[in-house]
């Protein structure tokens, strides 16, 4: 339902991000306008001498509260909300008995209660349009990762909100799908590598790309590869999927 026939507006969380930043670029090539909520007033900055911004939101979304703010910003800024992309994420790794509890807190916060509190605050807009939440999860949000519990622990969460959501919001009209990425062609793989390969990030970036089943062929997933998965999930060609987790890996979780 758009009666004032206005481009229709997405919320994305993250959106500085490898990932954010490609499905921003993704939808306002269709037309949408974009509110943009990212910890990073540079990195916003960045994206809005990219593209037009409908609302550029600068926010530590870690806290409830700062998550309501955040939406009633984006309304406030927009007029309506017609989906909300939650491609916030943060990554840390570790043996779990060497675990650093302010790590925890960090990813669990990040990865899983920013998104919750988001959708929560988000669900009344979405309701009035008949809207969709894309939350992106993880291949680690249904599988095992070695040396990476929390993480896995955070997006195997955001996969099963995701699908009480739907089930919650289906009456309503609203629809829920997570998509569950392998590694991705970003700064934070590039981070990741940096920060836990030992020195040696290519070497660590081999080791990842050895679990594929591609062998010697494998490549990373390119964040326009996920945007795209993104931006049709919340068209009205796929009005009939919700509750869905979408794996978009190279089939590196076809094997579970």
């Amino acid at each position: 339902m758009n009666p004032k026939n206005e481009a229709p507006v997405v919320v994305i969380s993250g959106a500085a991000g490898g990932v954010g930043a490609a499905v921003a670029r993704r939808f306002h090539a269709s037309g949408w306008r974009i509110a943009a909520l990212d910890a990073s007033d540079v990195g916003l900055q960045a994206l809005a001498a990219d593209l037009p911004l409908a609302a550029r939101i600068t926010a530590d979304l870690r806290g409830a509260d700062a998550c309501r703010h955040a939406i009633a910003e984006a309304v406030r800024q927009c007029g309506r909300i017609d989906a909300l992309v939650n491609a916030i994420g943060v990554w840390r790794e570790g043996p779990v008995e060497d675990a650093d509890e302010a790590d925890f807190d960090l990813v669990l916060a990040v990865n899983l209660k920013a998104p919750f509190f988001l959708c929560s605050a988000a669900i009344p807009h979405l309701k009035l349009t008949r809207g969709c939440i894309v939350n992106v999860s993880s291949d680690a949000g249904h599988q095992g990762n070695q040396n990476a519990a929390i993480y896995c622990a955070s997006k195997g969460g955001l996969t099963l909100l995701s699908k009480t959501l739907a089930l919650d919001l289906a009456p309503h009209g609203v629809r829920v799908n997570s998509v569950s990425p392998g590694d991705i062609n970003t700064p934070m793989l590039r981070f990741q590598a940096e920060r836990y390969g030992g020195g040696d990030v290519d070497g660590y970036l081999q080791g990842l790309l050895a679990k594929y089943p591609q062998g010697a062929s494998a490549c990373f997933i390119e964040a326009e590869e996920v945007a795209e998965l993104i931006h049709f999930l919340c068209q009205p060609a796929a009005r009939s999927i919700t509750g869905a987790d979408l794996a978009i890996d190279r089939g590196l979780s076809t094997g579970i």
